[in-house]
């Protein structure tokens, strides 16, 4: 792809990504009623949305008009998320929902490009409820708020829309980055082992990459 393509994608990934800032910093409300002025969240969340917006016509743009879409679809509400988490710690039910919903259909109709055959599906059905229920029984003995409702909800789209093995990488993958961010921050006293940090957004970076850069099938 032509440079100056990819150069204008990335631009209107970061718009998407400004945005989508923008939105957290004021939606849902917060219970002050205040509104984040820009901070160091902006840039993050703006070099999200540039990298999987560029990311996904690169990998899909050559799908069937459909895929091209759902996953387009899927990956924009992903930034929006990623935003809403890293500043309120909060995945909105109004966004999670629907990508259930959303990746439901796909599955049902057989339109998935990452769930091929009728085991897949039922392994993706399995996954989706298994998985989150899994991990919701784990988070038990560390106390409410161990793991947000909102990171298990995004699991069952996630396994409804890329399937178990895709599931499963994109957890681990985000278990990782959140270990290594989580060190380097402790490492340079910018937090404290008491500080909470939220793994929504390390769960959505691993579920992008699982849809970006792990192969489809």
């Amino acid at each position: 792809m032509d440079q100056a393509v990819l150069l204008a994608l990335a631009m209107a990934g970061a718009a998407w990504g400004f945005a989508s800032d923008r939105l957290a910093a004021r939606w849902p409300a917060h219970e002050d009623g205040s509104i984040r002025p820009i901070d160091w969240r902006t840039p993050v969340v703006v070099l999200a949305g540039a990298a999987a917006f560029a990311g996904t016509v690169l990998r899909f743009g050559a799908e069937e008009p459909i895929t091209f879409v759902v996953v387009g679809v899927y990956v924009l509400a992903l930034v929006v998320l990623f935003a809403t988490d890293l500043d309120q710690r909060l995945l909105p039910d109004v966004i999670t929902y629907p990508l259930i919903v959303l990746a439901a259909i796909v599955l049902v109709s057989g339109q998935s490009v990452f769930i091929r055959t009728g085991d897949e599906a039922l392994w993706a059905v399995a996954a989706s409820i298994l998985l989150p229920a899994g991990l919701f029984v784990l988070s038990i003995p560390f106390g409410q708020g161990a793991i947000g409702q909102g990171d298990l909800k995004l699991l069952v789209s996630v396994g409804l829309l890329l399937g178990a093995s895709k599931l499963v990488s994109a957890v681990i993958a985000g278990a990782i980055l959140a270990g290594v961010t989580v060190g380097a921050l402790l490492l340079f006293r910018r937090i404290s082992l008491k500080s909470f940090i939220p793994y929504g957004p390390f769960l959505i970076a691993g579920t992008l990459w699982a849809i970006l850069g792990l192969p489809q099938t």
